[in-house]
This record gives C-alpha cells, structure tokens and sequence, in this order.
C-alpha cells in the first residue's frame, strides 16, 4: 500500500470514522473553533469527508450527497465514542 488513505477508503465507515476523529482533534481549540461544540465539528468534518470522497471517487450524485448527510451523524457519533473510550479514565465507569 502506497497511500495511507484513499478516496476509496475514505468512503467507507472505517475511513471516514478515523479521518473525522483525526481531522476533529487537529482541528479543536484554533481560532474560531473553539467557541464551537465538538459535537458539531466532527458533524462538519464527517459531512465534508464523505462528500469529498463521494466527489472525488466519482460517485457524487444527488442522492449519494443527499445520503452523506445522514451518513455524516453516525461518523461522527461513532468518531466521539471512539475518542471518549479512549480518553476515558481507567477505573471511572
């Protein structure tokens, strides 16, 4: 494999949920953004990601961009988990 990500990869579940996660903690606490729920970033980012790859994958169409809005909430929802399960302290439940 040449490439960490690709437009391919970044399409599916796996690849736009790490990518989100990436982009979303790189991006938290500059500037403006961090007057911004992080709920709502990672919304955005998910959102932009999966109609990047849509875009550049040439799958765009009215109904994949329409899908992708839907498709944005459980990347980010799932993008959140993640970062929370990670960042959770050990013996707190």
């Amino acid at each position: 494999m040449e490439q960490f990500f690709t437009w391919a990869i970044l399409g599916t579940y796996a690849g736009a949920t790490m990518a989100t996660a990436l982009i979303t903690q790189m991006i938290k606490g500059v500037g403006p953004i961090d007057r911004l729920p992080t709920r709502l970033v990672s919304y955005a980012v998910a959102l932009l990601v999966l109609i990047a790859a849509a875009a550049f994958s040439g799958k765009a169409t009215i109904g994949s961009i329409g899908l992708c809005f839907f498709n944005a909430a459980v990347v980010a929802l799932a993008s959140n988990g993640a970062f929370d399960a990670l960042t959770k302290k050990k013996g707190s439940r």
